[in-house]
């Protein structure tokens, strides 16, 4: 079996496992309490939501473009900005894919050196690509830290009971992923002046431990914390909208902002599944949360969910079409 066609075989299988999660999550819903819960939707706060995923794939790009500087100072924003909303669209059907698609657009619109090649390779970006999740990891993880020790006693039992199992798997696979990644690399290395083969490999991995050294060679790595802050600010705000849109209706009028953070925070690890979209697993997971943590019903939970969910995916569509023709017609004139 190629590679093609395994990979054609791995997206359909996970397209049909949210297939069959929308099915579960949807099929005893009420729907006149589902559309009861839209009728009281604000939908000025839906607008400002969808402003604030506009603002931070904005963010990310200027965050993205930090790291390239100084590999290429000639990386312009408009490259970063609609590189990473090409990467979202494509991401919503196509799960990993997009960052390839990424790397791609930020590659072919490098600068050349005095050879005429691109001084961006593909191996280069994607070690600035890996830096990125590194931070976002962190971030993530500062958080959650932050509010579970806040409010342990809001939040610890539901943690615990649905993603202990999680962190003990991560607590087992990140060591012998590292150490099999490490030893990798000291075989590459060892081997690296036989040329053909191990010499392309090794000169790859150096290309990626370049793009992970940008970080170091940024001028203001201050500015690159601040993004990445910014980033989960809006995140944050952008659930809390989402509260705030349904706030006529009594079950969410209790909920305030850190209930909206823990929210955010429980959506951004439903991603780490890689399901086209977030389908399914976004909508099971939040409203799960929900409806265990504040007693509220199935029903609107799901409506919060979809206003939520379906708001975003709707703002990297159209972002990401727009990227496209702009790439594809307007840039290339």
């Amino acid at each position: 079996m190629d590679k093609k066609t395994k990979n054609t075989l791995r997206y359909l299988f996970w397209a049909a496992v949210a297939v069959v999660l929308v099915y579960f999550c949807f099929r005893s819903i009420d729907w006149t309490q589902f559309m009861l819960a839209l009728e009281h939707c604000k939908w000025e706060w839906v607008l400002l939501s969808i402003g604030l995923g506009i603002l931070s794939l904005f963010i990310r790009g200027l965050r993205w473009r930090m790291l390239l500087l100084p590999m290429d100072d000639k990386t312009s924003i408009i490259t970063c900005f609609n590189a990473y909303n090409i990467c979202s669209a494509v991401n919503l059907f196509l799960p990993r894919v997009g960052e390839v698609v990424r790397l791609a657009y930020v590659v072919k619109n490098s600068s050349k050196d005095e050879d005429g090649k691109r001084i961006l390779s593909a191996d280069k970006a994607l070690g600035s690509i890996v830096t990125e999740r590194v931070w976002d990891m962190l971030f993530v993880g500062f958080i959650t830290a932050i509010v579970l020790v806040l409010k342990w006693e809001d939040f610890g039992a539901f943690f615990t009971d649905n993603f202990s199992w999680g962190g003990k798997v991560m607590g087992l696979a990140i060591p012998g992923l590292l150490l099999t990644l490490a030893l990798v690399v000291a075989l590459c290395w060892c081997l690296r002046n036989r040329g053909g083969f191990w010499g392309r490999v090794w000169v790859f991995i150096q290309g990626i431990g370049e793009g992970l050294g940008s970080f170091r060679r940024m001028k203001r790595g201050w500015l690159f914390l601040l993004y990445t802050f910014l980033i989960w600010i809006l995140y944050w705000f952008m659930s809390a909208c989402i509260v705030w849109a349904l706030k006529d209706m009594p079950v969410f009028g209790s909920l305030t902002l850190v209930d909206a953070l823990f929210i955010s925070l429980v959506g951004s690890i439903s991603s780490i599944v890689p399901i086209p979209g977030g389908f399914g697993i976004y909508h099971g997971m939040v409203s799960g949360a929900l409806q265990v943590l504040w007693g509220i019903p199935k029903d609107p939970c799901m409506a919060f969910a979809v206003l939520n969910h379906e708001s975003q995916v709707l703002t990297q569509a159209v972002c990401g079409l727009v990227s496209y023709i702009h790439e594809s017609f307007f840039r290339k004139k």
